[in-house]
């Protein structure tokens, strides 16, 4: 038995079940070559010991960890959560576990998230970058270590690097909002680009544009407010719009959150949703469809994109020498009571 306050050992266990240390091995390890009464009395003991097999030497022995990393940009976003409970999910279904960095779309702080999580014995990594090209050749060199990467992608160009993808394309449900709107006669219709970088999200800016292209509509710049990332800068960017002279109709956020922030600012001004102003989103979070009223929100299945970074890791795992992959996930628009016919209509 080990003395008091010690961690027992396996060597305690092949002791106590009178086997060899050999045979202790081979049943943590879940090696199929142990009789079935002697892996029963090994499992006895292991229990009645309190025994845990050390992970870091078994990862040494073994050249696994069983721990894939995931940086996503932004912890305050409810959709990334969504992705982080999608991988979590797909991961321990397989017997892995996730290593979590958050880098609040910061460049400093992305490149210090991404180098610890590399520092670390990964099996794999899922980094969703908001600065893609500081890091070609880093994943070039996860690459020659035979590190599998699955990173996802939506409305941003991605620098021309061998890794896996899932591209999130929003701007399928951007057209069906914007012809949504235009149907109720909207044609004041804003948007609130809340991102970390402008270059994000364009997707959804370009299908905008279009729309109001298309139905012969001016492009005006003032219904065009990039800001921050967070629900105040949501806010306080609908105030803007809300000063304009005639002001919108339509508000649109570039995520749910900017909604969020949208409609807190029209309704401290007693405007009514959706009878003086309607109000939209992207992501369509869970909270999205508790609000009085419900967000009307172009649904992106962050769920789903963790579950497919996950697969696209585990089975690089499996197979070093499969061909790149990419898979598209594609978006469509839930109406809520929050968009209605415009004003006068």
């Amino acid at each position: 038995m080990p003395g008091k306050g010690k961690r027992p050992t396996m060597n305690d266990v092949a002791h106590l079940a009178n086997v060899s240390y050999q045979t202790v091995s081979y049943v943590v390890n879940d090696i199929p070559v142990v009789a079935e009464e002697t892996r029963q009395r090994v499992l006895d003991v292991i229990q009645r010991l309190g025994y845990t097999p050390d992970a870091a030497a078994r990862s040494l022995r073994s050249g696994k960890t069983n721990i894939i990393g995931l940086m996503i940009p932004d912890a305050n976003n409810p959709h990334f959560w969504e992705t982080v409970s999608g991988a979590e999910d797909e991961a321990l279904a397989h017997g892995y576990s996730l290593l979590l960095a958050t880098t609040a779309m910061d460049r400093e702080r992305e490149r210090r998230a991404f180098d610890t999580l590399i520092q670390q014995r990964l099996d794999g990594l899922i980094p969703l970058f908001t600065y893609p090209e500081d890091f070609v050749t880093d994943l070039k060199m996860l690459k020659r270590r035979h590190i599998p990467v699955a990173i996802s992608t939506s409305g941003a160009p991605f620098p021309d690097v061998e890794v896996d993808l899932v591209h999130m394309h929003f701007e399928d449900a951007t057209r069906e909002l914007m012809d949504h709107l235009l149907g109720l006669g909207h044609r004041r219709i804003a948007l609130i680009r809340g991102v970390g970088r402008s270059e994000l999200a364009s997707d959804r800016t370009m299908a905008y544009r279009q729309a109001l292209e298309t139905a012969g509509i001016p492009f005006d710049s003032r219904l065009l407010v990039l800001c921050g990332n967070t629900l105040e800068d949501g806010f306080r960017a609908a105030e803007r719009l809300l000063d304009l002279d005639p002001r919108p109709t339509a508000i649109i956020g570039i995520n749910d959150l900017m909604a969020f922030g949208a409609m807190q600012a029209a309704l401290r001004r007693a405007l009514r949703i959706p009878a003086d102003i309607s109000i939209a989103g992207f992501d369509d979070v869970p909270m999205s469809s508790l609000l009085s009223p419900p967000l009307t929100s172009g649904c992106a299945d962050g769920v789903e994109i963790g579950r497919q970074c996950v697969r696209l890791v585990l089975e690089r795992l499996r197979d070093p020498d499969l061909p790149l992959r990419q898979v598209h996930l594609s978006t469509r628009l839930i109406v809520r009571d929050s968009t209605g016919s415009a004003p006068g209509d």
